[in-house]
């Protein structure tokens, strides 16, 4: 893992990396300090393959969602590319290619659980989407809890055009998130939208305008992560988790869940300090117990 700030966080655009990148700079895994301590920056950085999701690359991203989801100063995960404009190509077609028919079943199963855990991190997470993103790259992006794009993005599940279909979430996330009759229509015609078109149908939260850099989405979510840091980290976990599990189910059930999750930071020391820091006209002091 890298720690630096915002400045280490922001490499340039233009900064290229060959074919023979080493294995494990495909995923870089940053802990910023300062006033961006508690984010940490998931970068994808497989220039060579358009961040194609390889066998590798999904190891490493297993490895280290593993790691954040049992880390308490973890407060935000962002997840970006380090490659100027791509976001993620999908599925690594050269390798798939080479795969047996069984071997490819495996490879896409380990993506679903990897994505799935992305999904299911206890802190908030962002996508920051500065470049394409399509199949299986839209698919991770969806898992996460907040998108964020350029206006020149491009995303779509195109997975049809290869006569499969989404098979790391796509076909459940996207109708979550714009509605049944539109993922349709977009997954059976395999449409690519852009950044302006994905905020009018929901696909994405914020669209900015691309910078010189390239990285205006990131800029837009490592700002909207600065606005969760101030808060109890505790409430920020069973907040997710209420809603998480609340909308799978009826409202009587999800608001059951919304009471035993409200319990939850009833008895810990934040509640208190927060209660305190009320009265006191200061900002809360909070550490997560």
């Amino acid at each position: 893992p890298v720690r630096g700030g915002a400045a280490a966080a922001l490499p340039s655009a233009g900064r290229s990396y060959g074919s023979q990148a080493k294995e494990e700079e495909e995923l870089r895994v940053r802990y910023l300090d300062d006033e961006h301590k508690g984010i940490v920056v998931l970068g994808l950085n497989r220039s060579h393959a358009k961040n194609a999701l390889s066998k590798n690359l999904v190891k490493m991203m297993s490895k280290a969602v593993d790691a954040l989801k049992s880390d308490k100063k973890v407060r935000t995960v962002i997840f970006r590319s380090e490659v100027p404009g791509i976001f993620c190509a999908g599925a690594d077609l050269k390798e798939r290619a080479k795969m047996h028919s069984s071997e490819v079943s495996s490879f896409v199963s380990r993506a679903r659980s990897t994505i799935n855990e992305l999904a299911n991190l206890p802190v908030p997470t962002i996508a920051a989407i500065d470049g394409t993103a399509l199949g299986g790259g839209l698919e991770l992006a969806l898992a996460c809890d907040i998108r964020v794009a350029a206006s020149s993005a491009k995303m779509g599940l195109v997975e049809t055009k290869l006569a499969i279909i989404p098979g790391a979430g796509g076909t459940q996330r996207l109708p979550r998130t714009i509605g049944v009759s539109l993922a349709k229509e977009l997954i059976f015609s395999a449409r690519i939208v852009d950044g302006e078109e994905a905020k009018s149908i929901g696909l994405i939260s914020h669209v900015v305008q691309q910078n010189e850099a390239g990285d205006a989405a990131y800029r837009r979510a490592l700002a909207l992560a600065r606005e969760f840091l101030p808060q109890g980290p505790v409430a920020m976990r069973v907040a997710k988790l209420a809603i998480n599990q609340g909308m799978e189910v009826d409202l009587v059930t999800g608001l059951a869940i919304e009471e035993a999750c409200y319990a939850q930071t009833i008895p810990t020391k934040d509640r208190i300090e927060g209660l305190l820091a009320f009265k006191e006209k200061r900002p809360p002091r909070y550490k997560g117990e």
